[in-house]
């Protein structure tokens, strides 16, 4: 059997586009896909309104949710809390409904992107410290030679658009040769609100990059609200598909 990854990112809660949402739920209950992974953005303010809105919806798919904090997922009104324990509304989220995937076809390796605070403004774009980036590239190694697919999740992408000239996650270029030189096959991630799909080279290191877009009413450069649908199986290549709701 192949293993079938649901893709979601971007969600908002706060500002979800319900239609879409009800949409993923019911493809979920027909298909029964093996995990659903949210790459971030899960709220809009962090609001615990928010957090128990999305709480609600995960724990009522009746599958695996593999989920990654995004910058919207800290809090915005609250610096206290913020700066002092950012990611504690997160971790009660991933405490409820929350878990880490393998099987016998793959196996996703988290990468943590966001910071409390960022030497620029604003602070939404990614930042690639050293100690996440030695955290998930010592987990890929411990994978080395394992014959199943080794994808990293994370909120931001590590590179920029081919067309751009820079890269606005900030030690993005370091972790994508990294992880793509420590076994990483691809990285599914959200953030910009479009999706995208591309094998990128960077320093002899290739590495496939797939985004999920959104499923909110926020801003989508024109594109409708997305999500994708991996099919997964061990010695075969990864067929990845993405699905518009273009009505909605």
């Amino acid at each position: 059997m192949t293993t079938r990854l649901f893709h979601v990112s971007d969600v908002h809660f706060g500002v979800e586009n319900r239609r879409a949402l009800d949409h993923v739920a019911q493809a979920i209950r027909e298909e029964r896909p093996d995990a659903l992974v949210c790459t971030g953005d899960v709220t809009q303010r962090a609001k615990h309104s928010e957090y128990a809105a999305a709480a609600e919806w995960f724990a009522g798919l009746g599958v695996p949710v593999v989920l990654e904090p995004g910058n919207h997922d800290m809090p915005y009104y609250n610096l206290f809390e913020r700066f002092s324990d950012p990611y504690r509304r997160f971790r009660r989220l991933d405490g409820k409904v929350g878990t880490q995937f393998q099987n016998d076809d793959v196996v996703l390796v988290s990468l943590k992107s966001t910071v409390r605070a960022q030497p620029r403004f604003p602070w939404s774009d990614g930042i690639v410290t050293k100690r996440s980036l030695d955290q998930t590239v010592q987990r890929l190694l411990e994978l080395s030679d394992d014959p199943r697919h080794v994808i990293v999740t994370a909120h931001h992408p590590l590179l920029g658009p081919k067309e751009d000239a820079g890269n606005p996650t900030i030690g993005g270029n370091k972790a994508f040769v990294a992880l793509a030189s420590a076994g990483a096959d691809a990285i599914m991630t959200g953030h910009v609100h479009r999706p995208f799909d591309e094998t990128r080279d960077m320093d002899g290191a290739s590495m496939r990059m797939i985004g999920a877009g959104t499923l909110s009413t926020r801003l989508r450069h024109g594109a409708p609200p997305s999500y994708r649908v991996l099919h997964c199986r061990r010695g075969e290549e990864m067929q990845v598909e993405l699905r518009e709701l273009a009505a909605i």
